[in-house]
């Protein structure tokens, strides 16, 4: 143990001074640090690891760490290799078909990389979300709406109501005016779909409580807590089992719609090489025996 632990050291004092100048002929690959499971590791093998600009005690401190590592992988092998030697063809199947997933899937991705066009026009979007509506469905209620909060002292609440629920674009901006003056805190959803539990949450609610009564109303409604008042309006509710709005999937159907064209660019890649490769030779289809395809009577 004293021999390799010491060898080491002189080995990372080595790499050390390779920073600086080309280490001897000797040192470069024939230099032994350890040897486990019937397999050696040199010095060369090691110098790529170690990272630059470590001092001498931490070189010194991660080529054991390094080696330790080493030897383990070197001895577990060794008894993986006694221990399942008898499925090391499977092992060597399963090996040589991850390889040639890998290349298969490089070689799409290279095909997909130089002929994708990834811009979505959004009637394509519309187009697909109106022959597929039926496939989205809400599992959770959405609202629009918007919620002002303010002082509960505040004296022209009742015209601050008024000019929330006012249809009329003046006296919105006059709400909108009144709640700017006074910092009063204002979250507008009304031009965004937000799930029904997040939208009460910026109102005094309790978990406990059920809230689906306000829904039936689109009018200005009211809260209170100790310190506040809040006023909110529901402009629209779209409840579980209804389809999913089309500005809440866009960035979904993207998706899809890459995946088809990706797909699309596969397949006609596929058939693109089988083509030519019929035409080159380099494919040849064997038909079986006849009595074998017609039975054995046929002539």
């Amino acid at each position: 143990m004293k021999n390799w632990r010491a060898k080491i050291t002189v080995a990372a004092g080595l790499l050390l001074l390779a920073g600086c100048r080309e280490l001897p002929r000797y040192f470069s690959s024939d230099t032994t640090i350890a040897r486990a499971g019937g397999k050696e590791l040199r010095l060369n093998d090691v110098r790529s690891v170690v990272p630059p600009g470590l001092s001498g005690e931490d070189s010194v401190a991660y080529m054991k760490v390094y080696v330790d590592r080493w030897i383990r992988k070197q001895l577990k092998l060794r008894e993986a290799e006694t221990l399942f030697s008898s499925s090391a063809g499977d092992i060597d199947r399963m090996v040589e078909e991850y390889r040639q997933a890998l290349l298969i899937r490089q070689l799409d991705q290279h095909y997909v990389d130089r002929s994708i066009d990834t811009v979505f026009t959004a009637a394509e979007i519309a187009e697909y979300y109106n022959a597929h509506k039926g496939d989205f469905k809400l599992d959770r209620t959405i609202v629009k709406g918007r919620i002002v909060r303010f002082d509960e002292h505040y004296r022209q609440s009742a015209k601050l109501k008024q000019l929330m629920g006012s249809k009329n674009a003046a006296q919105q901006q006059d709400f909108s005016d009144i709640c700017e003056k006074n910092n009063f805190t204002v979250n507008d959803f009304r031009d965004q779909w937000i799930d029904f539990p997040e939208f009460l949450s910026y109102l005094p609610t309790l978990r406990s409580q059920s809230y689906d009564s306000v829904l039936s109303s689109t009018a200005v409604q009211e809260m209170r807590d100790s310190h506040s008042r809040y006023y909110f309006q529901i402009d629209a509710v779209m409840r579980v089992g209804e389809p999913i709005p089309l500005e809440r999937l866009s960035g979904t159907i993207r998706r899809i719609l890459f995946n088809q064209r990706k797909g699309e660019i596969i397949r006609n890649h596929e058939e693109e090489l089988y083509r030519q490769a019929l035409e080159d030779g380099d494919v040849k289809l064997f038909e079986e025996h006849r009595e074998h395809r017609d039975g054995p009577d046929a002539r």
